[in-house]
């Protein structure tokens, strides 16, 4: 589905996270966190974790799982390669995945395949399935570079240094190149 309706964007009030899959179209570091029992995926831009259980935990009953930004994401290593499945995911049926203004339901599973394709490039691919949004499985892939030996990387909040304008319902505009202001009234 395209939300032409809601587009640019409409999780553009400060505060509200990106949430999963959408965490990796953010211009932003990330850090990765692998521990025997999780693997944290940290982005710099707050709040934003992506936490994978790789402890042997299936996901909760549908009746004891309630959608969160960066949904329920059980895993596991099949050899150099973490593999995990996200659903539960909170922001789909509303919230735009990238600028072509895709819109999930909130029956979208992800599985999401994260490797070290070589030294200092991770590839992350993650097949979206949703079957009332899409009519087939979408693929997707990102390349990661590894930073620098001895980078920092800094969270921040997207109210700080924010030069758009805001609507008089908290929501950040947004600009076109000429300044002009491109949302459309909700």
């Amino acid at each position: 589905r395209i939300a032409a309706d809601r587009y640019p964007d409409p999780i553009s009030i400060c505060g509200t996270p990106a949430g999963f899959p959408r965490v990796f179209a953010l211009p932003d570091a990330y850090e990765f966190v692998v521990r025997p029992e999780q693997t944290w995926l940290l982005s710099e831009n707050g709040p934003n974790t992506v936490r994978i259980y790789t402890d042997g935990r299936m996901h909760p009953a549908p009746e004891d799982m309630w959608p969160t930004y960066t949904g329920h994401n059980v895993g596991r290593w099949e050899g150099d390669t973490l593999v995990f499945h996200s659903t539960g995911l909170k922001g789909v049926g509303s919230t735009i995945l990238g600028r072509a203004g895709v819109v999930m339901s909130d029956m979208l599973e992800v599985t999401t395949r994260i490797r070290l394709m070589e030294k200092d490039r991770l590839l992350v691919t993650l097949t979206l399935v949703d079957a009332e949004a899409l009519t087939r499985p979408w693929p997707v892939a990102f390349t990661f570079t590894r930073l620098a030996p001895g980078a920092t990387v800094y969270d921040y909040a997207c109210a700080e240094n924010n030069r758009n304008p805001m609507s008089p319902d908290g929501r950040t505009l947004t600009l076109d190149p000429e300044g002009k202001v491109i949302d459309k009234p909700r």
